[in-house]
């Protein structure tokens, strides 16, 4: 079914992706924080008022996905403040606006509201108790969110990564090229995911949501299958780059020392994903080659021109 999306945040790493990976017969609107900024309420109800409208004359049924988030979890330990007003009043006034205009939301969220003393995969339904800030304001934006009278879902995922954007397995890459040896932690868990794939199940949400038919269950997980330490994920970057994984030394968290406390283990199930008769996600050991062949096709461009300069 065509669609019209509208995706605050668009600059972002998964709103790069959806503009990429978004099927030509729909349109997709990604306006920067700039272009529309969510902790105004006034400008937001307006701007999605205005693309609403003109979605529906052209007979398209308007989704958002909102992918406007403060992200960088150690730099909001010491300003929670700015992060709650991005991650959860921000939130909570598009959520407004998209009751006041009937459009349906998307809400992205992630792992780091479990607290990580869990043995066995998080399901969408267990209970949340960030250990940070910046757990604890996604945890308040996906409140907002379910309690705003929005026809909405949350969709939670995990240790997103790109050919884009800072993410880890670009610093990883890069650092293969700068350091003989690279520490990682290898005492926290989790699901390693491709924005790609990501942005690929948050296009068959929306469409289904478009439809009429979105999912019972308003809070989803959605990331690639199976799991990994940061260690083994950086282990397998190396690996994949043509690099010798034994450059990589484990770590611990606390001898890495970073101001926000990370869950031990934040692996993510999909149970209700799937349960939902949404595209099952592939495991993390498929999607990430995709990634690292295109990184090292950078380098190999990078290096022709080198050559001809």
């Amino acid at each position: 079914m065509r669609k019209a999306i509208w995706v605050p945040g668009g600059r972002g790493q998964v709103g790069t992706e959806l503009a990429r990976v978004c099927p030509p017969e729909n349109v997709l609107v990604a306006p920067t924080s700039h272009q529309v900024d969510i902790t105004d309420p006034k400008a937001t109800t307006a701007a999605l008022g205005r693309f609403a409208a003109a979605a529906r004359e052209f007979g398209l049924p308007p989704v958002v996905v909102n992918a406007a988030a403060y992200t960088d979890a150690d730099a909001a330990e010491s300003d929670e403040r700015r992060a709650f007003r991005v991650n959860a009043l921000g939130a909570g006034h598009l959520a407004a606006a998209c009751r006041e205009h009937g459009v349906p939301l998307i809400y992205l969220s992630t792992d780091y509201v479990f607290d990580g003393t869990a043995a066995e995969p998080y399901e969408a339904s267990a209970l949340a108790n960030p250990l940070n800030a910046y757990g604890r304001t996604k945890l308040a934006g996906e409140r907002a969110v379910l309690n705003s009278g929005a026809e909405a879902w949350v969709v939670r995922t995990a240790w997103v990564y790109s050919t884009h954007s800072v993410n880890f397995v670009r610093t990883m890459a890069r650092l293969e090229r700068e350091r003989d040896e690279v520490a990682v932690v290898d005492d926290q868990t989790g699901s390693p995911t491709s924005a790609a794939d990501l942005a690929s199940g948050l296009l068959s949400l929306a469409g289904r949501v478009a439809e009429g038919a979105g999912p019972a269950e308003r809070v989803l997980h959605y990331v690639n299958t199976g799991r990994a330490s940061w260690y083994e994920l950086a282990r397998t970057v190396f690996g994949l780059l043509g690099a010798d994984p034994r450059r990589v030394r484990p770590c611990t968290s606390a001898e890495f020392g970073r101001p926000a406390r990370r869950p031990a283990y934040s692996v993510l199930s999909v149970r209700a994903w799937a349960a939902s008769g949404l595209p099952a996600p592939r495991p993390w050991q498929a999607a990430l080659p995709e990634v690292t062949a295109a990184l090292r096709a950078e380098r190999a461009g990078e290096g022709r021109a080198v050559q001809r300069a």
